[in-house]
């Protein structure tokens, strides 16, 4: 999902580390390309490449990144929210997305690297967040159009990762797509509440999603002729869905057909 590249040092394995990458080895590499190919799971303690475990803890780490940046902007809104019932929905959701950060920081740290190396390569400006989140939200449907659209079209980023190749990140995914799916809909149940209010309710959930729509295609990242780091990801099992294939997905999903 997330794809901008930066570099974290790994951490200095100590003597019998087995995190430590082995130097390489044709039947590691061999056996590394099988697992790989025949849809296995990649654990910590297997050897893996160094750009393999590079690439995992910059996409962990990032995705992690993102998951409690995006708590922010609908953070805001908990005191706002126009009732007591929108505010335990969005203080459920908001408490969700940083368990969300949390399983994934965790996920990486069997890489290898430490939270704090995460943590100083994000306030160092290496590592980066999902930029959708640095849109302000203007409006109470602004948080409604976030739940459906933003979350949506990272659902569909993220269900592919439930069957990564590296096990530890794939079976964090299982919880974090379950979760996801319920905040995509509790989304779309405050928005068509909206849309059966006022004229002016009406106003503000369209103007929302025109703001919103175009800003979530860019969450799949560059065409895939652009971006080597897609293609590479992909042969690794990291990542299963094309950007091309995945945006063609959303606008599918969420453009009415003629």
């Amino acid at each position: 999902m997330y794809t901008q590249s930066f570099n974290v040092p790994d951490a200095d394995a100590k003597a019998g580390n087995p995190l430590k990458s082995v130097p390489h080895d044709t039947a590691l590499q061999a056996h590394f390309d099988a697992v790989v190919d025949a849809d296995g799971k990649i654990e910590p303690r297997d050897w893996m490449p160094d750009a393999y475990r590079k690439t995992l803890v910059r996409q962990i780490s990032q995705h992690a990144h993102s998951e409690i940046v995006g708590m922010l902007p609908e953070g805001n809104w908990i005191s706002r929210a126009p009732s007591l019932k929108r505010k335990a929905i969005l203080v459920a959701k908001v408490q969700d997305e940083g368990g969300h950060g949390l399983y994934l920081y965790s996920a990486a740290e069997t890489l290898g690297t430490s939270r704090d190396q995460m943590f100083d390569a994000l306030h160092s400006g290496k590592a980066k967040y999902s930029s959708i989140f640095n849109y302000p939200t203007l409006t109470w449907a602004d948080v409604g159009v976030v739940g459906w659209l933003v979350d949506g079209a990272a659902i569909m980023n993220q269900i592919p990762l439930c069957r990564c190749s590296f096990g530890p990140y794939a079976r964090a995914m299982i919880r974090v797509c379950k979760e996801e799916s319920f905040h995509q809909r509790q989304g779309f149940e405050s928005l068509m509440t909206m849309m059966q209010g006022t004229a002016e309710q009406k106003a503000m959930v369209q103007d929302a999603v025109n703001r919103w729509w175009w800003k979530c295609l860019a969450m799949f990242g560059p065409p895939d002729a652009d971006s080597p780091n897609s293609v590479q990801g992909m042969r690794w099992g990291i990542k299963r869905i094309s950007n091309d294939d995945l945006r063609q997905k959303f606008v599918d999903a969420t453009v009415p057909q003629a």
